[in-house]
């Protein structure tokens, strides 16, 4: 799509104030803002609609800021706001945001679906004046089975994508994330994974091309990007390259029946014994299973009346379930699966099952795009290399258990994702990661008690750091920890690179400094321009 500067008249120009009918309290660099995108393309509409300020309607921003957003400890009153919200309805107008964006000299966030762990995609602690462009509205998916791949823009979700694909064909899928209401602009570019991830590999290993604006304001294809950037943005995490539009994703094949189930395991029925050894054979199953564990307090024993420790296999297999109960008793009998356990079910109500939809939720329940998780919360994340031995895990229930709502999350590598080489995109963790951990403790009472949910999690972080990798202690980029280190002096930048991305850093940061120069694109840990 070609990007046109339009010009208009003295007269066009203030029929267009009109209908956006600007009130005089409205904010200087609104309307400024407002004025520019007049100048710089074709604006046909009121576009009143498309701008959320608080200068305007505190309520309508205030729900607009928060429509998306999951993690709740970005949305006290002291966190910074950005002047206003634009929600742009063609991609023309997000080419003309960045553009206006660098001549008024307004730093830009991006949100796509609002799930940044640390929400940097809607909060910039240290750079003011700062504008969010809301790309939500940008939600087309065109499905080609002909030739099994579909163009994905920003806005949808990922429960959209496979929605759209489902409806075409009850036969092909995608391997990207578990939760439905991630934003497939923002999910992919930090690498997105799965539960077909041991088949297919990450959702940006499947990705065949991209559509993004840089910081000219030009759209750029693959061909048109080249190589370099084209590999940069299947990796390296939002906000750094420019702005995601659009991906082409390739469709792979998925059977008629797939099969999942969930056995949970208290500490009380052997569950550390059975912990250890999935951890032994987790990244060594049939590459159709799937099997994450969800870790958590839960309620009272009746033995001894104090809190136990949940482990929850959840598991999704392509495959009906008599093949299932095969590989199960031949390679984690310890389990203890039953064909009882076992549900069947289409890929799509697969999806759902893992994401937490209720059995009875029919497909177009991914259509309302909301996410089923908000709370003030902080994560962090591990990769795994070598078994965690029973005294390890003895030592963190202890942990979880003085903590009021911890959670924890191991999910199984192994199979495509071993065989895929670690510089084959920026997302570095391949062959040799047995599994991966994400580290959640949520609160609802906001800043009341923050500080001692947060004094706990770097307690248990430090606590398993004998662990988990080393040399360094590895991160995912998708799961941002700020707590890693952040863009105060670009030497910094060392420190939290090499975690999320290993040996890939300094190519992202020669190919940032070329394509990006002047750090357009940039917030607390994007990529730097250089390093040293």
């Amino acid at each position: 799509m070609a990007f046109a500067i339009s010009t208009r008249n003295a007269v066009t120009f203030l029929v267009t104030l009109l209908l956006v009918s600007v009130t005089p309290s409205s904010s200087t660099l609104q309307q400024d803002f407002i004025h520019c995108l007049v100048d710089n393309t074709d604006m046909s509409f009121p576009i009143r609609a498309s701008f959320f300020s608080p200068d305007q309607n505190a309520t309508l921003f205030k729900e607009e800021l928060e429509s998306t957003a999951q993690n709740l400890r970005y949305l006290t009153p002291s966190n910074p706001k950005p002047v206003f919200i634009f929600e742009p309805l063609y991609e023309t107008h997000v080419q003309a945001a960045v553009v206006c964006a660098k001549m008024l000299n307004l730093h830009m966030r991006l949100r796509s679906g609002g799930h940044d762990y640390e929400g940097l995609s809607f909060v910039a602690e240290n750079v003011t004046p700062f504008v969010v462009v809301d790309l939500s509205k940008l939600r087309q998916i065109d499905v080609d089975l002909d030739s099994n791949s579909a163009w994905a823009h920003a806005g949808a979700t990922v429960g959209e994508v496979y929605y759209r694909i489902q409806e075409k064909s009850q036969t092909h899928g995608f391997p990207a994330g578990l939760c439905s209401s991630l934003g497939i602009g923002g999910h992919l570019v930090g690498g997105a994974y799965g539960s077909m991830m041991r088949k297919f590999g990450l959702g940006a290993d499947n990705v065949l091309d991209a559509r993004i604006i840089d910081a000219n304001g030009k759209i750029l294809d693959r061909a048109a990007m080249g190589e370099d950037v084209f590999w940069a943005i299947r990796g390296a995490g939002g906000g750094s390259f420019g702005v995601i539009l659009a991906w082409k994703i390739k469709l792979v094949p998925v059977p008629a029946t797939v099969t999942v189930f969930t056995v949970t395991k208290t500490l009380e029925q052997d569950g550390t014994r059975v912990l250890y050894k999935w951890q032994q054979v987790a990244d060594k199953l049939d590459e159709d299973l799937f099997i994450r564990v969800i870790i958590q307090p839960a309620g009272k024993t009746s033995k001894t009346g104090n809190r136990t420790v949940s482990t929850a296999y959840q598991g999704q297999f392509l495959g009906d379930s008599n093949r299932l109960m095969q590989v199960m008793q031949t390679s984690f009998p310890e389990l203890g699966l039953t064909k009882k356990d076992c549900i069947e079910m289409s890929w799509i109500k697969s999806v759902m099952y893992i994401a937490g939809f209720p059995n009875s939720a029919p497909p177009e329940a991914l259509l309302a795009g909301k996410s089923l998780f908000k709370n003030h919360f902080k994560a962090k994340s591990d990769f795994v290399e070598e078994p965690i031995p029973v005294e390890g895990l003895e030592g963190l229930w202890k942990k979880l258990l003085k903590e009021d709502s911890p959670l924890t999350i191991w999910n199984p590598y192994g199979g495509m994702m071993s065989r895929i080489s670690e510089s084959e995109t920026p997302f570095p963790h391949r062959k040799g990661t047995l599994f991966k951990i994400q580290w959640l403790s949520t609160w609802s009472d906001g800043k009341a008690s923050e500080a001692r949910h947060i004094e706990w999690m770097r307690d248990m972080y430090s606590y398993m750091e004998q662990y988990v990798s080393k040399k360094p202690r590895r991160a995912y980029v998708n799961y941002r920890d700020l707590d890693l280190g952040v863009n105060e002096g670009e030497s910094d930048a060392r420190e939290w690179g090499a975690k999320y991305f290993k040996g890939n850093f300094e190519k992202l940061v020669k190919i940032k400094g070329e394509f990006d120069p002047e750090n357009f694109f940039r917030h607390e840990q994007s990529i730097p321009t250089k390093i040293g």
